[in-house]
């Protein structure tokens, strides 16, 4: 799935946070740096959920850790598969047919 616009920097968010927290309205930073009012709101909720101040969705940390492990079940459904259709290829080529395991 194509993603439309690249990310913006991390430092580049956390600079934006920062004046936010200042007192900077988002839509006033919004009109001079670029990004929406809304990016910038977004912005903010997840900080506070990296900082521990909310509790209403994952952190950036366990957001990474969610995006590895579910790269990581691909990786060994692929994998299975591949063995799956392996030892029938060679349970043909011998031909002896494996007992059916309920295991896998």
């Amino acid at each position: 799935m194509p993603r439309g616009k690249r990310p913006y920097p991390a430092e580049y968010r956390r600079n934006i946070v920062e004046l936010a927290r200042a007192g900077r309205s988002p839509a006033e930073l919004s009109k001079e740096f670029g990004p929406t009012a809304e990016t910038i709101n977004t912005w903010l909720r997840q900080a506070d959920r990296d900082e521990g101040r909310r509790e209403d969705g994952l952190s950036t940390q366990e957001r990474e850790e969610l995006r590895r492990l579910r790269r990581e079940n691909r990786q060994l459904r692929l994998e299975r598969e591949i063995l799956a259709k392996a030892a029938a290829w060679f349970a043909r080529e011998t031909e002896t047919i494996p007992s059916r395991d309920t295991s896998s």
